[in-house]
C-alpha cells in the first residue's frame, strides 16, 4: 500500500512525483461525461462578477475542498464537537461506576490525559498524511483497504449517523424542556424537532463552509459561556466552604466497574480527533493542527474537571445519581427564577455538536468515496458552493432514517467499543510507519512511549467490556463482521458491465440534480 502511494502517476502525458506522504498528489484523470459537458458549456458564457468575499466559485477556479479554516475555526471544531451533552449528563454515570466523588474526578482527569495522548499521536499522523478522513486514511495507507473499509463501514453506517441522531434528539428534549417543566416532552415532537435541526444544519453545510464554521464558532462560545457560569458558581460555593462531598468514601472495590466508568468519561471527550477529518480544509495544517489539538484538549479537560467540582459543591452523590441531567438539577438549586436558561444552553451545546458531527462525518464519506470504497457520487463537489454536498446529504439521510428507530442507543452501544479499537489501530500506525517508512517527512515526531501507552490502554478499555458484557460485545462483533461480505461483494469483486452502466446512469442523474463534479487533482 505504501509503495502504491509513492508511485509516480502519469496523466495527460505528464508525470507527477510524490516524494513523501505529505506531498502526495491525488489526481482524477478520467473526468465524467457530465464534467466535460459542463466545462465545454462554461467556455460559452462569462460568469457574473461577484462581490469581494463571496464564496461562489470564480472563473477558472479548481473544483475541490478549499483550505478556509483558521486556527480559531479548528479550535472551535474540536471544542464544539467534544462538548455536547456529555458533561451535562455523564457525571452521574461516572459516579455510579466509581462510587465516590474523589474517584470520579480522577476518572475525568485521566480521561482527559488519555485523550491528549491520543491527540498527540494524531498530530504526527495528520501532519504526515494530510488526507481527509483521519484514522480511515491512516489505516488505508498503513494496513490496506480491508481494515480501512471495516472502520469506514462501522463509522459511516452506524456510529456517525446514530450519534448525530442521538445528539439531535437531546437538543430537541432540552429546547422543549422549559415548555414541559413537570412532564416528559412528547416523543413525536422530539423526533420532529430533531429532524428540523438536522435539515437546517444540512442546508448550512451544503451552502457554505464558512457558514458551517461560523455556526460552530457561535455555539461553541455559547456552551463555554454556560460552563463558565457553572464553574464561577462552583468557586463561589467553594469559598463558602462547600467541600463536604469531596472524599473517596464508598469507592467501588470492583475494578471492572471502575474501568467501565472510563467509557462514560471518554464518551464525554469523544470528538478530539474530528479536526483530522477535515485537514485538507485547514489553513497551514502543519502549524495549526497541533496548536488546535493542544489548546482544545487542554481547555476541555480543565473545563470538565472544574464543572464537575462545581456540581459536587452543591449536589450530594445521591442527588447526582438520581438526576437525569446534572446541570439542570444544579440550576434548579441555585439559579431560580432563571433556572430555565441552563436547559436552553444545553440545547445550544448539542446543536453545535450536531453541526460538528455533520461537518466532519461528511468528509469521512467523501474520503471513503475517493478511495473507491463508497459510491462515486460522494467524491463530488458542488461547482458553485465548493462543498461536498452529496456526502453531507447522504449523512443526513442516514441520520433521518435512524430517527425512526426506537432503540438507537442500544445499537450504538453494541459497536461503541469498535470506535476505540479503530482509534487504537490508527495510533498503531505511528510505530508501524516508523519501522516500515522511516524516510517519510514528519513535521511532528512523538516519542514512541506515547503511542505504546495509548495502544496498551486501548486494549484494556476494549477487552474489559468484553468480559463485563459479553452478549452485547458479541452482537457488536456480529454487526461489524457484516462489513466483510459487503467488502468482498461490492468492492473486491469486479462488477458486471450492466451493473457499471446502471451505476453510471444513476451517478450522472444525481450529478445533474445537485450540479456537482468530481474534485480536480490537488496536492496537500
Amino acid at each position: 500500500m505504501l509503495a502504491t502511494w509513492h508511485r509516480r502517476v502519469k496523466c495527460g502525458g505528464r508525470s507527477v512525483g510524490s516524494p513523501s506522504l505529505c506531498g502526495a498528489v491525488v489526481l482524477s484523470c478520467n473526468r465524467s461525461s457530465l464534467a466535460e459537458t459542463m466545462t465545454e458549456e462554461k467556455r460559452d458564457y462569462q460568469e457574473v462578477p461577484t462581490k469581494e468575499g463571496d464564496e461562489v466559485k470564480a472563473e477558472g477556479e479548481v473544483v475541490g475542498l478549499k483550505p478556509k479554516m483558521t486556527l480559531f475555526n479548528g479550535i472551535t471544531v474540536i471544542v464544539g464537537s467534544i462538548i455536547g451533552s456529555g458533561i451535562f449528563i455523564s457525571p452521574s454515570v461516572v459516579l455510579q461506576n466509581t462510587g465516590s466523588v474523589g474517584m470520579s474526578l480522577v476518572v475525568w482527569i485521566i480521561s482527559g490525559l488519555f485523550s491528549m495522548v491520543g491527540a498527540y499521536c494524531y498530530a504526527e499522523l495528520g501532519c504526515m498524511i494530510q488526507k481527509t478522513g483521519a484514522d480511515y486514511a491512516y489505516i488505508m495507507v498503513t494496513f490496506g483497504p480491508l481494515l480501512a473499509f471495516m472502520r469506514l463501514w462501522v463509522e459511516c453506517i452506524i456510529v456517525r449517523p446514530c450519534s448525530q441522531t442521538i445528539v439531535a434528539l437531546t437538543f430537541s428534549i432540552y429546547i422543549m424542556k422549559p415548555f414541559f417543566p413537570d412532564c416528559e416532552t412528547p416523543d413525536s415532537a422530539e423526533r420532529l424537532l430533531a429532524a428540523v435541526c438536522i435539515l437546517v444544519l444540512t442546508f448550512v453545510n451544503c451552502w457554505n463552509v464558512k457558514w458551517a464554521t461560523r455556526v460552530q464558532d457561535i455555539f461553541t462560545g455559547a456552551k463555554l459561556f454556560a460552563l463558565a457560569v457553572i464553574i464561577i458558581t462552583g468557586f463561589v460555593q467553594l469559598g463558602r466552604g462547600q467541600t463536604q462531598y469531596f472524599t473517596f468514601d464508598n469507592t467501588e472495590p470492583d475494578f471492572t466497574k471502575v474501568a467501565l466508568s472510563f467509557y462514560s468519561g471518554l464518551f464525554a471527550y469523544n470528538g478530539w480527533n474530528y479536526l483530522n477529518f477535515v485537514i485538507e480544509e485547514l489553513k497551514e495544517p502543519v502549524k495549526n493542527l497541533p496548536k488546535a489539538i493542544y489548546i482544545s484538549i487542554s481547555l476541555v479537560t480543565i473545563v470538565y474537571v472544574l464543572a464537575n467540582v462545581a456540581f459536587y459543591t452543591t449536589l450530594s452523590p445521591y442527588e447526582v445519581l438520581g438526576s437525569e441531567a446534572v446541570a439542570v438539577s444544579f440550576a434548579d438549586r441555585l439559579y431560580r427564577p432563571v433556572e430555565f436558561l441552563i436547559p436552553i444552553f444545553v440545547a445550544l451545546s448539542t446543536f453545535g455538536s450536531v453541526n460538528g458531527i455533520l461537518f466532519t462525518s461528511s468528509r469521512l464519506f467523501y474520503a471513503g468515496a475517493m478511495e473507491g470504497q463508497m459510491p462515486e457520487i460522494l467524491t463530488m463537489i458542488q461547482v458553485k458552493r465548493m462543498t461536498p454536498a452529496p456526502a453531507v446529504l447522504f449523512m443526513s439521510f442516514l441520520s433521518l432514517i435512524y430517527l425512526g428507530s426506537s432503540n438507537i442507543s442500544a445499537l450504538i452501544s453494541y459497536v461503541g467499543f469498535a470506535t476505540w479499537l479503530s482509534i487504537g489501530i490508527a495510533v498503531l500506525c505511528v510505530p508501524w510507519l516508523r519501522w516500515k517508512a522511516p524516510e517519510l517527512a514528519r513535521p511532528i515526531k512523538v516519542h514512541l512511549i506515547w503511542p505504546i501507552l495509548y495502544i496498551i490502554a486501548t486494549i484494556f478499555i476494549t477487552v474489559v467490556p468484553m468480559y463485563a458484557a459479553p452478549i452485547e460485545t458479541g452482537i457488536g462483533v456480529g454487526i461489524i463482521s457484516t462489513g466483510i461480505p459487503v467488502y468482498l461483494l461490492f468492492i473486491k469483486l469486479r462488477k458486471p458491465h450492466w451493473v457499471k452502466e446502471i451505476l453510471k446512469v444513476l451517478t450522472q442523474v444525481m450529478q445533474k440534480a445537485m450540479v456537482v463534479v468530481p474534485a480536480e487533482g490537488k496536492s496537500c
